[in-house]
């Protein structure tokens, strides 16, 4: 089984271990892993600012860089996202570019949903002693229907006591471009956020995305909580260490 890393951009410059992790599970469980260097951003800050134009150039670029990959993988529910549902759109009055858009929709996987539903993980080997709870992002609960994949494999991580996170559905503020330019609400959102990661008595917050990560540990930083933040890659990677 042949896979391509989808590295995005938050992980490959704020949290590279994240990436690292994402090869050294899918290699553990028996795929090859390629990297394919001419990725770039997918695109979503520009589209979901009104550069649509923009955008699309960027989908079509995506869409060659990964036109010879059998799966593609990534650590980011909002990016795969982007790839799955708006690329298609974007490029739907192109028919050539459309299918090929719609054929990298097709073998695009969020990191848990592949582990899941293609390799058929049943079991993991991990382990880490802290209590733990779980941050649902947006774009990945409700825009990819994935809830079940991330808690599941996380239940099987040995000395991992998870903790239900209150009003886990809810945004935790980030929003891409949303919070600069709703900085205030976004600052009231995440402070909820932590309110209700607190209310657990965690001390580990894991998440699937990225922006989601960054903003909620950023806040739990400023604010001066003893609060972990890893990624469910990390927790399956490395979840021995402290």
């Amino acid at each position: 089984m042949r896979v391509s890393l989808f590295i995005t951009c938050l992980s490959d410059v704020f949290f590279p271990g994240v990436g690292q992790s994402v090869v050294e599970v899918l290699e553990r469980h028996g795929a090859e892993v390629d990297f394919p260097q001419d990725q770039t951003c997918c695109g979503q800050p520009a589209y979901n600012s009104g550069y649509h134009k923009e955008a699309r150039e960027t989908a079509k670029h995506i869409v060659n860089v990964f036109a010879g990959s059998e799966y593609v993988v990534s650590p980011s529910g909002s990016c795969v996202a982007m790839l799955r549902h708006y690329y298609p759109e974007l490029l739907r009055d192109e028919p050539d570019w459309a299918e090929k858009a719609r054929d990298l929709a097709g073998k695009t996987y969020e990191f848990s949903e592949f582990l899941i539903r293609i390799m058929k993980v049943e079991q993991v080997d991990a382990s880490l002693c802290a209590n733990a709870t779980y941050h649902h992002s947006c774009h990945m609960s409700r825009g990819l229907g994935i809830k079940e994949e991330p808690t599941s494999l996380l239940s099987q991580v040995k000395g991992l006591n998870m903790e239900e996170l209150p009003y886990c559905q809810d945004c935790c503020g980030f929003g891409g471009t949303f919070a600069t330019k709703m900085s205030t609400i976004s600052e009231a959102m995440v402070d909820e956020k932590v309110k209700h990661i607190e209310a657990t008595g965690a001390n580990v917050l894991i998440g699937s995305d990225m922006g989601c990560l960054m903003n909620i540990g950023g806040r739990l930083r400023r604010t001066g909580k003893d609060i972990q933040v890893m990624h469910v890659a990390e927790v399956l990677a490395r979840g021995g260490e402290k």
